[in-house]
């Protein structure tokens, strides 16, 4: 799990140390949108080895039931259905985890739309003389 969170955390360090999207410029923030652009990228690698993860919790951890002794067994029983729980709980947060990378890839790439808007919008100002 550790290895999954590791870009996450170096994205919010970089952030953190002024080595992100945001940098003062005389009198105000600029936007570096190839610093959003590499976080979406990072995202997306993220959530490409999320799936990964996903189809190996759900496809490569089942146990048939029977596999650790018979039915009379009760211990084979209990461990079978406390694997079963951990197998579904292991499920449940990779698809917890995929939903926020998700949520935050789509907040990122709405937040870089904006700003290039907006710096479409100035660029197209200026070149006009500010006549719009």
């Amino acid at each position: 799990m550790r290895c999954l969170m590791r870009p996450i955390e170096l994205l919010a360090l970089s952030v953190v140390r002024g080595q992100g999207a945001l940098a003062v410029a005389s009198g105000g923030l600029k936007v570096d949108l190839s610093a959003l652009e590499d976080v979406l990228r990072q995202l997306n690698g993220v959530i490409s080895n999320l799936g990964n993860t996903s189809s190996k919790a759900r496809y490569q951890t089942y146990l048939p039931p029977g596999a650790l002794g018979s039915e009379h067994f009760a211990e084979a029983n209990d461990l079978h259905l406390a694997h079963t729980e951990m197998k579904q709980h292991l499920e449940d947060i990779v698809a917890h985890i995929h939903g926020l990378m998700d949520e935050f890839g789509t907040k990122t790439k709405k937040t870089h739309g904006a700003y290039q808007d907006q710096e479409a919008e100035i660029t197209s100002a200026l070149s006009d003389g500010g006549r719009s």
